[in-house]
């Protein structure tokens, strides 16, 4: 591995279940700008057969050994949401850059915690909300920015997937709304914080969150388990460019429709889709200008596809996008997004979108 590679150690590295395997481990590997110098775990075993498996030099089943170590520059941490927070801060009081998955954390406190103190110690922090560097997303604000569809007039963004009743018990955790890991949190915040980053913020919004699958059958228990969860988020409202908006996020059995992002201005029509939820894969492009009542497919520009050609394809894609920005950062001193800044901002609209539900009332958007 080249000398000059930003050396990355990463907490929650099993190979076998979650996040990391599915995309930050291949993401890092392809990457040009970072070398996977280590990896924790929460068992030796598995820490050696991760390491082993893409890699690594060092293995560690001890987070805060990992973080001591010299020769570690930046930690991702790819863990559960609950743990985010003192993984997090543990990271940034060792003076190591970081990346850490969305939701940044548990609460809005939790987020606005981990910001103060990386802003702080003067470390790089990035949150993976990495729907904001597909490049067909990037692509689409640019064209609005540009005046591809004139003044926004309206816009709508949906992701339906498929849902969930039932669930082994190591993943049952996700019906407890406590814990931070909902449709509300992870899909529909995803989802909100690229439509937001094309098409501007809100000013006011008024929703519903709504639990609809009240209960999870438990396969290896047969156990039938309450849930507090959030499955369906519908949120309508007004951006503070004036454009009138509306966002349906769910998870409903049994087959969804996917994503679809459509952005009508003045002078033309904007439409983003795909089969899952734009961080998790490929999105298409397309648009119509002013007297034309047909979408033609928009090709997405070079300059947005920071990664090399080996990058693998799907999950690993548009994280792989968040590494190139990382190093970019990090490499040039430059700003980093999005950072952990913008994550406190998104847990904010999301906690306005609980509260106006709660509430039954429009709420304004805090600043």
């Amino acid at each position: 591995m080249a000398a000059d590679k930003i050396r990355m150690g990463v907490i929650g590295a099993n190979i076998h279940r979650g996040w990391a395997p599915r995309s930050h481990l291949p993401a890092i590997a392809a990457s040009p700008d970072f070398e996977l110098t280590a990896v924790c775990t929460t068992r030796p075993e598995s820490a050696e057969e991760s390491a082993k498996a893409f890699g690594a030099r060092l293995a560690f089943h001890d987070y805060r050994e990992m973080l001591a170590h010299p020769d570690i520059d930046a930690v991702a941490v790819v863990l559960r949401v609950p743990a985010h927070h003192q993984h997090t801060m543990d990271a940034i009081n060792a003076g190591k850059h970081i990346f850490t998955e969305w939701p940044l954390g548990r609460t809005l406190a939790e987020a606005q915690e981990m910001a103060e103190l990386a802003r702080a110690k003067n470390v790089w922090h990035l949150v993976g909300l990495q729907a904001r560097l597909n490049p067909a997303i990037m692509h689409m604000k640019a064209l609005v920015e540009s005046g591809y569809v004139g003044d926004v007039m309206s816009c709508h963004v949906s992701v339906i997937r498929d849902g969930v009743l039932q669930r082994m018990s190591d993943r049952t955790w996700q019906r407890d709304d406590d814990l931070g890991a909902t449709t509300l949190t992870i899909p529909f915040g995803h989802t909100v914080d690229a439509f937001c980053y094309v098409v501007g913020n809100f000013s006011h919004v008024a929703s519903v969150v709504s639990t609809q699958a009240k209960q999870w059958l438990e396969t290896d228990t047969q156990k039938m388990l309450d849930v507090t969860g959030p499955d369906n988020v519908l949120v309508s409202g007004r951006l503070a460019n004036g454009a009138v908006a509306s966002v349906h996020i769910a998870a409903n059995p049994w087959a969804g429709s996917g994503y679809r992002m459509e952005v009508y201005g003045r002078e033309g029509t904007l439409v983003a889709s795909g089969g899952n939820s734009p961080q998790l894969g490929d999105v298409r492009l397309q648009g119509a200008k002013a007297g034309d009542k047909t979408l033609h497919d928009i090709d997405i520009p070079a300059e947005y596809i920071y990664v090399p050609e080996d990058m693998p394809k799907g999950e690993p894609y548009n994280v792989g996008q968040m590494y190139a920005e990382f190093g970019r950062a990090i490499r040039s001193g430059g700003a980093c997004h999005p950072d952990f800044d913008d994550a406190v901002a998104l847990h904010r609209l999301i906690d306005t979108v609980r509260a106006a539900s709660d509430q039954g009332r429009e709420l304004a958007v805090p600043g």
